[in-house]
């Protein structure tokens, strides 16, 4: 077999002590097979992809990873051109616990976290430090105000529960929300609450990344809340998904165009015409690039497979990163801007409250999010800019900044997955299982956790087992005993570091 080496200038992001030079064999004109140990191949070099190609790698599988980017990581993605981290990407452990599976690995490394909200503050949260909301005039929204509407929030959803139950059909949040006006006067809020309200809906949309009316009712609180809150990783994502990749197979550029499976191994193209061939593979790319048909599958992947992808929402989430020279806002961890429509709403995450820099981050989904990745960067980082001097008229001018797309990155094409109206949640445990001798991981494939790392990395995991069972009873040496991930792994108990000022 041939031997594939790239460059190490390709591995970016990466110091070189922590990867392995590609030496993945492919399939040369000759056509000779596989090696004689179990050898599985990884498409994708994001959380859930690495997750699974260490556990395979330590449980002496010949593994190789093939990743489109010059970087591993996916959609995890810490940059460092202000001198110090930003997650452009994934940012928060989503249930600060010690339940949660990336737990034990982010404990082991020490990494600090900062609480920036506890259990269930996603939807509504009325610890009043936390937020300082803002009319489109600079106008800040009295305290007891934000209260009174995040309680009257928290009574809508309750009430579109009772609309679930009466309704065999599915429906959008937003139109549950409509029917529970209709029956509740009292529910019905007008002026600066209307809008306060309308931003309560607006941070909601940004959990899901999508607007009201696309998320389903019957399935957006399906998804298991971990308990804890919500840390930020203060110094990035990047340490956990290195130390995960230290000594793997790692080829960047390499992007899958084809995937064919046999009865005894796989063949993947990638899009320079060379060929890799093993026992199986790990499917563990974004579901965007399998909604956009970026990969064909030989033979086709079967019906209900596809159902699961075609049904499957992805939304976009995006960040726009303002670095100034000082500080001139308020110390609290959200700064949200209140309009007549979600649309108009906005937030800033507060960096400095959480790591001492002075960075807001502008944070659109949805329909906004969408329309922003048709700027320059310039004008997107403008449009954020011009959103903050609504609220801080004395704003200095950003000394820097940075710009997300997931929705039109070729590698992703999209945020994350979420429930969209009249399909089933269990489309994400369809997307999961496996077809023949190719595994399916990645947060879309997480029924329990979707739209998490941590969903991510277990779907990683688990991919790796169901693979490793079943490429060892084809040769003949499955033990029920060994699983994938070692004693060590599963029992370490390391207790996070967390604060909160």
């Amino acid at each position: 077999m041939c031997m594939v080496f790239l460059p190490t200038s390709r591995f970016k992001n990466m110091s070189l002590s922590a990867l392995k030079t590609c030496r993945a064999a492919c399939n040369s004109n000759t056509g000779r097979g596989r090696p004689n140990s179990p050898s599985v191949i990884i498409i994708g070099g994001g959380f859930a992809g690495i997750a699974a190609a260490r556990a395979l790698h330590d449980a002496s599988f010949q593994v190789v990873v093939l990743e489109s980017r010059d970087r591993i990581g996916g959609r995890i993605y810490t940059d460092y051109s202000f001198g110090f981290p930003i997650d452009l990407g994934a940012s928060w452990l989503h249930g600060v616990c010690k339940e949660n599976p990336l737990a034990p690995v982010i404990g082991r490394l020490g990494l600090p976290l900062y609480r920036t909200s506890g259990d269930n503050s996603v939807l509504y949260d009325h610890d009043l430090e936390s937020y300082a909301l803002f009319d489109t005039d600079g106008n800040q929204v009295p305290q007891e105000l934000v209260t009174k509407v995040g309680e009257t929030f928290e009574s809508i959803l309750k009430e579109t529960g009772k609309v679930r139950k009466e309704h065999s059909e599915d429906m959008s949040i937003l139109c549950a929300f409509s029917i529970v006006f209709e029956r509740r006067s009292d529910l019905r809020l007008e002026g600066l609450s209307y809008k306060v309200l309308q931003w309560y809906l607006c941070r909601m949309e940004g959990w899901f990344a999508a607007d009201a009316d696309t998320i389903s009712l019957r399935c957006w609180d399906q998804e298991e809340l971990l308990p804890g809150g919500h840390g930020l990783m203060v110094r990035g994502y990047l340490p956990v998904i290195n130390t995960l990749a230290k000594g793997l197979d790692i080829c960047l550029g390499h992007r899958v165009t084809r995937i064919a499976r046999h009865y005894n191994g796989v063949k993947v193209t990638v899009e320079d015409g060379r060929t890799f061939v093993a026992d199986a593979a790990v499917v563990a790319v974004p579901l965007g690039v399998l909604k956009a048909n970026a990969i064909e599958f030989e033979p086709s992947l079967p019906e209900w497979k596809e159902e699961a992808i075609a049904g499957l929402g992805i939304g976009i989430e995006n960040k726009i990163v303002l670095h100034f020279d000082k500080i001139f806002w308020p110390n609290v961890e959200f700064l949200g801007v209140v309009a007549s429509t979600t649309y108009g709403c906005s937030y800033f995450l507060n960096l400095h409250k959480a790591t001492g820099h002075p960075v807001l981050v502008y944070m659109p989904a949805g329909q906004l999010a969408q329309d922003i990745e048709k700027m320059s960067d310039e004008a997107a980082a403008n449009f954020a800019f011009m959103q903050l001097k609504k609220i801080l008229p004395d704003a200095s001018e950003p000394i820097q900044y940075l710009v997300s797309r997931w929705g039109t990155d070729i590698n992703s094409l999209g945020a994350y997955s979420y429930d969209a109206v009249g399909k089933s949640h269990h489309l994400y445990e369809r997307l999961r299982i496996p077809v023949d001798n190719l595994f399916f991981a990645g947060e879309a494939t997480s029924m329990a956790y979707p739209g998490s790392v941590h969903g991510a990395f277990s779907t990683g995991l688990m991919a790796a087992e169901d693979c490793r069972m079943r490429v060892l009873e084809r040769y003949g040496n499955l033990d029920l005993f060994n699983p994938v991930m070692g004693e060590e792994m599963a029992s370490m108990s390391v207790p996070l570091l967390i604060s909160r000022l």
